[in-house]
């Protein structure tokens, strides 16, 4: 069995790493600042590195969740001096392809792989192995990881050569995200014309307009459960930032993608930046900005 390391043992990476154990990979761990999840994975048998350079060199293949491009850039700086020639480093983080190109060649050179293998899902089908990954890699590459990854995915999509996972996800969150700015907005107009929340819903739930990303944002705007999609409207601000500058690089006129994150932005910049500022909530940042009250 593949030996794995895993950096990032978050809101995703507790479930994916305990997948890994379930599946009986040994499993290398590092703590960040939350120590919770890695007690629990210890306590299911996975080891606790000192640091980065341990878990390197205790592992064939590292997986990384990681917030963004900056972060994965100095985890891969380690990784790349420390892992032994014939590792692979997967990136599980939503990240720019920019960058990501640059990091897959800087680790060829040093005679390790590299897989984009950027996640579709939630922390509970983390936990269940049935996330959604698309993956851009080598087909060498490829077919190495691709059980590995079946060990915490359900759906597994080859998508192309390292990077093309990364832009596949900016284009898959650009649609999800751009659903939860236009449902923001349509629950303002709701709100200020009169029919409400709960008629809207009504209204679209179980028509052609409904599907699982509007169940998850309005468990939140009509159960008020905060904890409906744990995605942080600052994550959804980075990952809007990176398709404005794939757009850009390919030429590409974006002004939807320009609209979204400027929603995005306004929830950030007016108090919407903490870690557990969620997508739905991005209801009450647009009502607030037209006048509307928290009911």
């Amino acid at each position: 069995m593949e030996r794995i390391g895993f950096v990032g043992v978050g809101l995703m990476g507790h479930g994916m790493a305990g997948c890994l154990l379930r599946a009986g990979h040994p499993v290398t761990v590092i703590a960040h600042r939350n120590r919770a999840p890695v007690e629990d994975l210890v306590s299911k048998g996975a080891e606790e590195a000192a640091d980065l350079a341990a878990l390197a060199r205790a592992s064939d293949i590292v997986h990384i969740c990681a917030p963004g491009s900056p972060q994965v850039e100095a985890i891969v700086e380690v990784l790349a001096a420390e892992m032994a020639s014939g590792g692979v480093v997967i990136d599980c983080s939503t990240a720019n392809p920019v960058s990501s190109e640059a990091l897959a060649a800087k680790l060829d050179a040093k005679g390790i792989g590299w897989a984009d293998a950027p996640l579709g899902g939630t922390p509970v089908q983390a936990e269940a192995g049935e996330l959604a990954a698309m993956v851009g890699a080598t087909p060498e590459v490829f077919a190495r990881v691709e059980p590995v990854i079946a060990t915490w995915a359900k759906s597994i999509t080859h998508v192309g050569g390292p990077a093309d996972g990364h832009r596949m996800k900016l284009l898959n969150n650009f649609l999800s995200l751009g659903y939860g700015a236009l449902y923001a907005e349509a629950l303002a107009l709701a709100e200020k014309t009169g029919l409400g929340t709960a008629t809207f819903d009504k209204v679209i739930r179980g028509s052609r307009m409904d599907c699982g990303f509007y169940q998850t944002f309005m468990g939140y705007a009509v159960e008020g459960n905060r904890e409906a999609h744990k995605f942080s409207l600052a994550n959804a601000l980075k990952d809007m930032t990176y398709l404005s500058s794939m757009a850009g690089g390919a030429g590409v006129a974006n002004p939807m993608g320009a609209a979204i994150r400027n929603s995005f932005a306004l929830a950030v910049n007016t108090g919407g930046d903490g870690p557990e500022d969620y997508v739905p909530h991005l209801v009450d940042y647009v009502a607030k900005a037209n006048g509307i009250a928290k009911g």
